[in-house]
C-alpha cells in the first residue's frame, strides 16, 4: 500500500502535535551539540550548548524570550570555551522556530541578533583566532533557519487565507443557493395566486347560480355544471404546468405554451359565461410581444378583472389594450362595489410581473368610484 508523506504525522491528536514535536526538536538539538562536541570541548561550554538546545522544549511557548536566553547561555559558552559545531545547528534551530512562531514577523532582526551576540563573544575572547570560515558556515546555519521558518510562517498563513476564503465562498454560494429557492418558491406562489384566483372566482359564481337554477328551474342547472366543469378541468391544467416544474430535476419546460395576449379572447368569454361583462377595446395592430411581457400582460388583466368581479359593483369592467411602436399598454377600469380589502397579494404580483418586464404599473381608485389599473411594459430592447 502506498504511504502518503506526512500520513503517520496526521494519526496524532492534535493537542500532541505541538508538545511532541517540541520533546523532538529539542532532542535532535542534544544529539547533535553532543555527537559534535563530545572531545576536546570544555564541560561547562557543553552543559551551556545542551541547555540552549533544551530551551527548544519552549519555542512554541515563548519564543522570544527563548532566543533572548539561548543568546545569552551562547556567549557565555563561547567566553568559557570554543563551542562544538551543534551549537550552531542549534542556533538555526531557534532562529526557526521564532520566526515562525512570533507574534512580530521579523526573521532578519532575530537571525542578526543571535548572530552577532555569538560573533561578539568569539571576537572579544578570541580577537583575530575567531574570524574563519567556520563563521560563515554559522551565519548560513542561523540565517537559514529564519528565512526557512518565514517561509513556512507564510505558508501556513496563505493555507489559512485560502481555506477561509474557500469556506466563506461555500457558505455564500450556500446562501445565494437559498435564495434562489426562495425566490423560485415566491414566484410560483404569486403563479399559483394568479391562476386560481381567477379560476375559483368563476366556479364560485357557477356555484351559486346553479344553486338557484335548482330550486327555480332545474333545468338550466346543466349549462352551469358545464360551466364549473371547464372552469376545474383549466384551473387544474394550470397548476399542473407550474407544479410540474418542481417535479421535474431538469426544469424540462411544459409542452403547453405560457398564455399570453392571444389568450384574452378566451378569459373575457369565460367572464361573460357568468355574467360579467368585459367591454373590450384595442387600439393599434397587434403583433407579436416577447414571451416576458406576453405573459405579464395576460397575467395582469387577468388579476385587473379578477379584481373587479370580485370587488366591483357587478356592472362589468373596461378593458383597454393599446399597442405603440415601443410598448403595450392595459387600461382596466370598474366601479367600485365592495369597499372590503382584499389580500394584497393579487397586487403584489401586478406590481411584481410589470417589474419582471421592465414595465411600469398604477393601481388604485380614481375621482368617481372608479377603480383604475394601468401598467405600461415596453416592448422593444430599448424599454429591458
Amino acid at each position: 500500500m502506498q504511504v502518503v508523506s506526512g500520513q503517520w504525522w496526521a494519526r496524532f491528536p492534535d493537542r500532541f502535535r505541538g508538545p511532541l514535536s517540541d520533546v523532538v526538536a529539542a532532542t535532535a538539538g542534544v544529539l547533535f551539540v553532543l555527537f559534535t562536541g563530545y572531545t576536546a570541548v570544555h564541560p561547562a561550554t557543553m552543559s551551556l550548548s545542551v541547555l540552549c538546545a533544551v530551551l527548544l522544549l519552549a519555542r512554541r511557548r515563548r519564543p522570544v524570550s527563548v532566543l533572548l536566553a539561548a543568546a545569552g547561555l551562547s556567549m557565555i559558552a563561547v567566553i568559557v570555551g570554543r563551542p562544538p559545531d551543534g551549537l550552531f545547528i542549534v542556533a538555526g534551530m531557534l532562529t526557526y522556530a521564532t520566526a515562525l512562531y512570533s507574534p512580530r514577523r521579523q526573521p532578519w532582526f532575530f537571525a542578526f541578533l543571535l548572530w552577532s551576540s555569538i560573533m561578539l563573544a568569539g571576537s572579544l575572547t578570541y580577537y583575530t583566532d575567531w574570524w574563519n570560515t567556520e563563521q560563515f558556515t554559522a551565519f548560513a546555519l542561523i540565517a537559514g533557519g529564519a528565512v526557512w521558518g518565514d517561509s513556512v510562517r507564510m505558508r501556513r498563513a496563505y493555507l489559512a487565507e485560502v481555506t477561509d476564503r474557500a469556506r466563506q465562498a461555500e457558505e455564500t454560494r450556500e446562501a445565494e443557493a437559498r435564495r434562489r429557492v426562495a425566490d423560485e418558491r415566491l414566484r410560483i406562489a404569486r403563479e399559483l395566486h394568479d391562476v386560481v384566483a381567477h379560476h375559483i372566482a368563476v366556479i364560485s359564481v357557477h356555484a351559486g347560480a346553479a344553486r338557484h337554477a335548482l330550486r327555480d328551474q332545474p333545468e338550466r342547472v346543466w349549462p352551469v355544471l358545464g360551466h364549473i366543469r371547464t372552469a376545474a378541468d383549466t384551473v387544474l391544467e394550470e397548476i399542473k404546468s407550474v407544479v410540474g416544474v418542481l417535479r421535474d430535476p431538469d426544469d424540462a419546460a411544459s409542452t403547453e405554451p405560457a398564455p399570453g395576449v392571444e389568450r384574452l379572447p378566451e378569459l373575457l368569454a369565460g367572464l361573460d359565461a357568468i355574467g360579467f361583462t368585459v367591454r373590450h377595446r384595442r387600439r393599434g395592430e397587434a403583433r407579436p410581444l416577447p414571451s416576458v411581457v406576453d405573459l405579464a400582460a395576460y397575467r395582469i388583466v387577468q388579476e385587473a378583472l379578477t379584481n373587479a368581479h370580485r370587488h366591483g359593483d357587478g356592472g362589468g369592467a373596461t378593458l383597454d389594450l393599446e399597442y405603440t411602436a415601443d410598448a403595450v399598454r392595459i387600461d382596466v377600469t370598474n366601479r367600485i362595489g365592495d369597499p372590503r380589502p382584499g389580500s394584497g397579494f393579487g397586487m403584489l404580483g401586478m406590481r411584481e410581473r410589470a417589474a419582471a418586464a421592465h414595465g411600469t404599473i398604477e393601481a388604485g381608485p380614481v375621482p368617481g368610484g372608479v377603480f383604475r389599473v394601468r401598467a405600461e411594459l415596453p416592448t422593444t430592447m430599448e424599454g429591458w
